[in-house]
C-alpha cells in the first residue's frame, strides 16, 4: 500500500540557508567589481537591431573578473532567443497590460536573465554567470500571434564555459508563460532550455526561477557549476507544509482527502476523512486551506467557479481549458436531462416504454411551450440562452451498439462482450476453484459459501463437468460480492437506491462465444433471513426472461459504479497523484527518469482537483448518478485497502493475475 508522508517543518530553514548562500556569493562578486553587471545587450525585432547599453557601461573593452562580465576587448558573442506565449483571446484589459509591459521593458524593468555556466568560478566557488535586463520588448514576427520571441545578445569571455542553467526574474506585475530559451553562439551549437512554464511575478514571490538545459544528468553527473542550483530548485518545490497555497506557487506537498464534504453548509454534506488508518487512500496535493467550523479535521471547500490550487504548471493551458470546459458543459447538461425533462418536458419521468428512451437520441428533450412562471423560474438566463442557441446539447448521441440493433443491449452476447471489451473490461477473472467462497467475516455477513450450485452450472456447460470447465479455462466470473456487500445496507437506506452484491458466471462455448449463465444477487443477512442470496438464470417464459434481464441490469449498475470509483478514478487518477508529487519533490527536471515521466503526468493534478470540486465531492456528480451515493468514496477506499498493489497494476501482471 502506498502512503506518502508529509514534508517535515525544518525544511523551511534549509531553503532559506540555500538562498542566503546564493545571495552572499552574488554580493561577494559585486565587491570584487564596482562596475557589477555591466553588460551590453542587443535587442532584435524582425530585421531591426537596437543596441542598449547599461547606464554604467562606460568602458569600450571587456575583461573577465571573478566570473562576471566587465570591460575587455575580447569575448564571444552569444544570442539568447526567448519564446513566450500570450493569451489567444485577449480582453481589452489584457491589451492595456501589454502596452504597460512594453513601457516597463523599454526602461529595463521587465525581465532579468542570468546565464549560469557549468564551470566553477575559482573565487566564488559557484558557476560563472552573466546577466542582462531584457529591454525594448519589441516582438519578433511569428506565424502564431499568441507566440512572441525576443532576442538578447551578450558578450561573454571565451572561457565562460557552456551555460547549464538560466535564472529568470520577472519584474512585471503579472506572470509570464515561458515556452523556451535558445542560446546561440557556443561551439556545441544551439543550447535549448525548453520548459513550458509559468514565471511568477516578483511582487508575488521575490525569489527568481531556475531553469535547466534540456540535457539529462544523474545527480552524480551534474556539472559542478549548477549542482547548487539543482538542489535549490528541488527545495523550493517542496515547500514547508505550512499555510494556504497561492495560485502562482508551484509547491508539491501531500495531504489526505479531507475536502470532499461541506459540513458548514449542511450536515447531509459531511463526509468522513479518506486517507487515514481506518480508510486508507492515496495522497492528494496539499492546498492548505483552513478547517471548517463544524469539523476541525475537514478542510474548507472552494466551490466553482473559483479555482482549486494545483502547482502553477499543472493547470490547463488555454486551448486545453476551452476544450475541457466545452466538454463539461455538455456533460453537465446531459446530467441535467432527467431534471429538466421532469420540469419542462411534455413527457413524464420515469420512462414508460423503450420508445421514450429512443426519443432522447432522436428528438432530445421536448420543452413545453406554456408560460408557467413557476417552471420558467427553474431556468437561469444562462440556460435560456444555451437552449435557444443549441438545443442539440439536450440530445444524446446514439450509442454505437444500438445504431444497427436497438435491442442489442438486452442480449446475452452483448452483455458478455461488454464484460471483456466494454467500458469496464478489467474485473472479469478466470474461475479457478469451486465452490465459490466469500472472504468476508461469516459472523457479520453470513455463510461464506455462494448459492451457485454445481447442478445449476452444469446445465449450461454442454455436457462438461465444473472441474473440466475450470481445467480447460472455460469458466469466468465477475465478482462484486465482497467489495459491495458491506455497503449494501447503507446504499439501500438512501432514497431511490436499491442494490445487491452480485456475482456473475460466464461460459466460453466451443463456438468461441462468451455467454452469461448465472447471476447471484445478495443482501446482508438479517435475523429472520441469515442467507439472503438469490440465483437467476435464463428463463423459458416471458416472466423469467425479464427477471433475468433485471438481474443483469443490477450487475451492470454495480459494474458502472466499480468502473468509475475503482478502476477509473482510484486506479487511473488518485493512485497516480502521489507519484506525480513525489517525482517533482525528489527528481530534478534534469533527471532522466523525470524527463521520461513528465509527459505522462501532465494535467492529472488539475483533473483530480476538479474532480474533488464537483465529481467525487459530497453531493457531486458521482453521488448523484451512481448507486453507492454518499458512500461512493468509502467503497473506493475499501477497494484500495483490499486489492490495490503497485506490482499488479501494469501489464502483463494484471492479466496474469486474472
Amino acid at each position: 500500500m502506498f502512503i506518502a508522508q508529509s514534508r517535515s517543518t525544518p525544511l523551511s530553514s534549509e531553503i532559506q540557508h540555500v538562498f542566503t548562500i546564493r545571495r552572499r556569493k552574488i554580493s561577494q562578486i559585486c565587491r570584487y567589481n564596482k562596475s557589477c553587471c555591466k553588460v551590453k545587450a542587443v535587442i532584435q525585432s524582425g530585421n531591426d537591431n537596437k543596441t542598449v547599453k547599461d547606464a554604467n557601461f562606460m568602458e569600450k573593452s571587456m575583461e573577465e573578473s571573478n566570473g562576471l562580465l566587465v570591460s575587455s576587448g575580447k569575448g564571444r558573442d552569444v544570442k539568447a532567443v526567448i519564446t513566450l506565449r500570450k493569451k489567444i483571446k485577449e480582453k481589452i484589459s489584457d491589451k492595456i497590460e501589454d502596452q504597460w509591459e512594453s513601457l516597463m521593458n523599454g526602461i529595463g524593468r521587465g525581465i532579468l536573465i542570468q546565464l549560469i555556466s557549468q564551470d566553477i568560478d575559482p573565487v566564488t566557488k559557484s558557476g560563472k554567470f552573466a546577466e542582462s535586463y531584457v529591454r525594448g520588448w519589441l516582438s519578433k514576427p511569428s506565424d502564431h500571434p499568441h507566440i512572441v520571441e525576443y532576442a538578447a545578445n551578450f558578450t561573454v569571455p571565451h572561457n565562460f564555459g557552456r551555460p547549464g542553467a538560466i535564472i529568470i526574474t520577472n519584474l512585471l506585475d503579472k506572470e509570464i508563460h515561458l515556452v523556451q530559451i535558445v542560446v546561440h553562439g557556443f561551439n556545441e551549437g544551439p543550447l535549448f532550455f525548453s520548459v513550458n512554464t509559468w514565471i511568477h511575478s516578483q511582487k508575488d514571490n521575490p525569489e527568481s526561477r531556475i531553469i535547466f538545459q534540456n540535457q539529462a544528468y544523474l545527480p552524480s553527473q551534474t556539472p559542478p557549476g549548477i549542482k547548487d542550483l539543482r538542489r535549490e530548485d528541488l527545495l523550493s518545490i517542496r515547500g514547508n507544509g505550512k499555510g494556504e497555497r497561492k495560485l502562482h506557487e508551484r509547491i508539491y506537498d501531500y495531504d489526505v482527502y479531507n475536502d470532499l464534504g461541506n459540513p458548514d453548509k449542511s450536515e447531509d454534506l459531511a463526509r468522513p476523512l479518506v486517507g487515514g488508518k481506518e480508510k486508507p487512500y492515496p495522497r492528494r496535493c496539499r492546498t492548505g486551506r483552513g478547517p471548517t467550523k463544524k469539523d476541525p479535521l475537514a478542510e474548507k471547500r472552494i466551490e466553482k467557479p473559483h479555482p482549486v490550487y494545483v502547482p502553477r504548471d499543472e493547470t490547463f493551458e488555454e486551448i486545453k481549458q476551452n476544450t475541457f470546459s466545452a466538454g463539461r458543459l455538455k456533460a453537465l447538461l446531459h446530467n441535467l436531462v432527467p431534471l429538466i425533462a421532469a420540469t419542462l418536458s411534455s413527457s413524464d419521468i420515469p420512462f414508460t416504454n423503450f420508445t421514450d428512451i429512443d426519443k432522447l437520441y432522436k428528438d432530445g428533450v421536448v420543452l413545453n411551450d406554456d408560460n408557467d412562471p413557476k417552471k420558467n423560474k427553474f431556468l437561469s438566463e444562462t440556460l435560456d440562452k444555451v437552449f435557444s442557441v443549441s438545443k442539440r446539447l439536450l440530445k444524446y448521441e446514439i450509442p454505437a451498439i444500438i445504431r444497427r440493433d436497438r435491442f442489442a443491449w438486452l442480449r446475452d452476447n452483448e452483455f458478455a462482450r461488454q464484460a471483456l471489451a466494454g467500458v469496464n473490461p478489467v474485473n472479469i477473472e478466470l474461475l479457478r476453484e469451486f465452490p465459490i467462497v466469500s472472504k468476508l467475516d461469516p459472523a457479520v455477513y453470513g455463510p461464506p459459501d455462494s448459492a451457485i450450485t454445481r447442478d445449476l452450472i452444469e446445465q449450461e456447460l454442454n455436457g462438461m463437468s465444473v472441474e473440466e470447465a475450470i481445467q480447460d479455462k472455460r469458466l469466468f466470473i465477475l465478482d462484486y460480492h465482497d467489495m459491495l456487500l458491506p455497503f449494501i445496507g447503507k446504499m439501500n437506506s438512501l432514497p431511490g437506491r436499491k442494490a445487491y452484491a452480485s456475482r456473475t458466471l460466464f461460459f466460453y462455448t466451443s463456438r468461441g462465444v462468451l455467454k452469461p449463465i448465472v447471476v447471484e444477487l445478495s443482501l446482508p443477512p438479517t435475523p429472520s433471513s441469515p442467507r439472503n442470496k438469490r440465483i437467476f438464470s435464463h428463463g423459458q417464459d416471458a416472466t423469467n426472461h425479464w427477471i433475468w434481464n433485471l438481474a443483469k441490469a443490477h450487475v451492470c449498475s454495480n459494474d458502472a459504479g466499480v468502473h468509475q470509483l475503482v478502476n477509473h478514478w482510484l486506479r487511473t487518477h488518485a493512485c497516480m497523484e502521489p507519484y506525480i508529487i513525489a517525482t517533482h519533490r525528489h527528481l530534478s527536471s534534469m533527471h532522466p527518469i523525470y524527463k521520461l515521466l513528465h509527459p505522462h503526468m501532465r494535467y492529472t493534478l488539475e483533473i483530480n482537483a476538479l474532480a474533488r470540486q464537483s465529481l467525487i465531492n459530497g453531493g457531486g456528480v458521482i453521488e448523484a448518478c451512481f448507486s453507492p451515493g454518499r458512500y461512493s468514496m468509502e467503497i473506493s477506499s475499501a477497494a484500495y485497502k483490499s486489492m490495490w498493489r503497485f506490482d499488479m497494476e501494469a501489464l502483463p501482471a494484471d492479466l496474469i493475475r486474472r
